[in-house]
């Protein structure tokens, strides 16, 4: 184990990333074998998955450093139908902004990561997943539900979800922390420990072990890669782009 002090500085996380550049998965899941890490758990649940797929170039994948957000069910009443009509409840957000935060200071390769247990509410939606991925962000992955997902998958922002669902987030959720260790898919997760998502669900990689991890995680990859480049020989089949 190294040591580590948050934030990591831009060097670390530059270092880091080209390490995982295009580890799947089921490589970083055997790479954390290798440090027994086997019986722990660092693979979130089955049922936070991909929203979309994209088999021609993967963009799907991500791999980045968590920036985590708690929220709550709110207790909090919204405003009197009997006194606000649309038009009025749109021209005031106030009573919406008091429950909703953002993710603040978003960095490049930050994975925002939701916990929000069991609260059936689009907390990604078309405009805020987009809005942080042109931010910086790579991704989004939470134990709640995901909103205008036609539109997210037009988009092409990665999104890992518990489920997709309707209502929005304001007026039903209220904001907790921040850059706290939170539980996402029976994972704990903590700010700037690496996550790495793609077809087969997401993995967390605790950061004092990143390097470590991707190390063992490389060597999986390429040693898959060459025999199964040997069985695409075999078969007479021309390789495909996933063994350079």
């Amino acid at each position: 184990m190294v040591d580590y002090e948050a934030p990591l500085s831009t060097e670390e996380r530059k270092e880091i990333v080209e390490l995982y550049d295009g580890l799947r998965v089921a490589d970083v899941v055997d790479g954390l074998d290798s440090y027994g890490f086997g019986r722990y758990l660092n693979q979130m649940s089955q049922d936070i998955q991909a929203l979309h797929h994209d088999y021609d170039s993967f963009t799907h994948q991500i791999m980045g450093f968590a920036h985590t957000m708690r929220y709550l069910p709110t207790n909090k009443p919204q405003h009197n139908p009997d006194e606000w009509s649309w038009e009025e409840v749109h021209s005031d957000w106030g009573w919406y902004d008091e429950h909703v935060e953002s993710p603040s200071d978003i960095q490049d390769h930050d994975v925002i990561v939701f916990e929000a247990h069991n609260i059936p509410v689009g907390m990604i939606g078309s405009y805020n997943g987009l809005e942080w991925v042109s931010e910086g962000a790579e991704g989004i992955v939470t134990n709640s539900g995901a909103r205008d997902t036609d539109e997210l998958v037009v988009e092409g922002v990665p999104v890992y979800s518990k489920t997709r669902t309707k209502p929005k987030w304001h007026g039903r959720t209220e904001f907790s922390d921040e850059q706290i260790p939170v539980n996402v898919g029976e994972c704990q997760v903590r700010p700037d420990d690496v996550i790495v998502a793609d077809g087969d669900g997401v993995v967390v990689v605790p950061i004092e072990y990143a390097e470590r991890v991707g190390e063992a995680a490389r060597k999986e990859l390429q040693s898959d890669q060459e025999m199964r480049r040997d069985l695409y020989e075999d078969a007479g089949l021309d390789p495909d782009w996933t063994l350079e």
